[in-house]
C-alpha cells in the first residue's frame, strides 16, 4: 500500500519525466549517430565509433553554405518580425482604433492556417509581382510567418504590465523616450525575447514555406531533405547536435540570469 500511495503522490512528476524523455529521445539518437561511421551512404545503423564528422563538419559539399544561409535568413527574419510584432502588440493592447477586433483575429490566422496554404499564397503573390525567387522572397515569407508568433508572445506580456509604473515615471518628469527605455522596455523584455527566440527557431527550421519560395536557393532544411534522397551524411547529425547544445546553453544562461535578478531584487 505504501508503494501505491507513493505512486499516486508522484504520478504527475513521473508522467512529466516520461514525456520529457520521449521528447528528448530523438535528440539523443541524433547525438549518438553523430559519432557513427557508416559503411554506406545512409547513417541509419550503428557501425563504428568515430570523431571524423566532428573534426570536419563541413566535409559535405554546400552543407555549411546552406547552414550559413539559413542562419542569416533566420537572424534577419527574427529582427524584422520582432520589431514589427512588438509594435503591433503594443498598438493592439494600448490603443483603440477601428477594426481593432478584426486585426486581433487576423493575427492568429497564420498560426491556424496550414503552412502549405500560406506558402502557395505567398508564391502566387511573388509571381504576380514578378519577383525573383531567392533570398529576399524567403526572408519576406519568413517574416510574414513568424510575425503572428511574436505578436502573441509580446501581447501576453504587455497585457500583464501595470500602467501605473509608466505613470509614476512620467510623474517623476521622465520623458516618453526615457519612460519607454527605462520602464516599459525592461518589463516587456521577457516577452520580446521569447518572441524573438521562437521566431528564430521557426525560421531556421522551416521547410514548406521555404521550399515554395526559394527558387534555386538552398537552405539547410532543404539541403537535409535533398540529402535524404541519396544519403544522410553524418555531418547533418553533427550540426543538429551543435544547434541543440547551443539552445540548451541559451536556456540555462537565461535561467541563471533570471535567478540572479530575483536574488538581487
Amino acid at each position: 500500500m505504501a508503494f501505491v500511495r507513493w505512486i499516486r503522490r508522484n504520478l504527475v512528476v513521473m508522467a512529466g519525466l516520461l514525456t520529457l524523455a520521449y521528447l528528448l529521445l530523438p535528440n539523443v539518437i541524433v547525438t549518438a549517430f553523430s559519432f557513427n561511421k557508416p559503411k554506406g551512404r545512409f547513417n541509419y545503423e550503428w557501425q563504428d565509433f568515430s570523431l571524423d564528422a566532428w573534426k570536419n563538419p563541413c566535409g559535405v559539399a554546400d552543407m555549411c553554405g546552406s547552414l550559413g544561409l539559413s542562419l542569416q535568413i533566420a537572424l534577419w527574419a527574427t529582427i524584422g518580425a520582432t520589431v514589427l510584432g512588438t509594435m503591433i502588440a503594443f498598438a493592439l493592447v494600448r490603443y483603440r482604433f477601428r477594426a481593432r477586433g478584426a486585426v486581433n483575429s487576423l493575427i492568429f490566422l497564420p498560426m491556424a492556417m496550414p503552412e502549405v496554404v500560406m506558402a502557395a499564397s505567398l508564391l502566387t503573390l511573388f509571381l504576380n509581382m514578378g519577383a525573383q525567387l531567392g533570398f529576399w522572397t524567403i526572408l519576406i515569407a519568413h517574416i510574414m510567418f513568424c510575425l503572428s508568433f511574436v505578436v502573441t508572445a509580446v501581447k501576453a506580456r504587455v497585457m500583464s504590465m501595470d500602467p501605473r509604473l509608466e505613470q509614476a515615471a512620467q510623474d517623476l518628469y521622465a520623458g516618453p523616450v526615457q519612460t519607454f527605455l527605462r520602464v516599459t522596455l525592461p518589463i516587456a523584455a521577457p516577452g520580446i525575447a521569447a518572441g524573438a527566440l521562437l521566431a528564430f527557431a521557426l525560421s531556421f527550421d522551416d521547410f514548406i514555406i521555404t521550399n515554395f519560395n526559394a527558387g534555386s536557393t538552398v537552405t539547410f532544411p532543404m539541403f537535409v531533405w535533398g540529402s535524404a534522397q541519396r544519403g544522410t551524411p553524418v555531418q547533418i547529425n553533427v550540426i543538429g547536435t551543435a544547434m541543440f547544445l547551443v539552445a540548451v546553453v541559451c536556456v540555462l544562461v537565461g535561467m541563471m540570469a533570471g535567478k540572479r535578478k530575483n536574488k538581487a531584487a
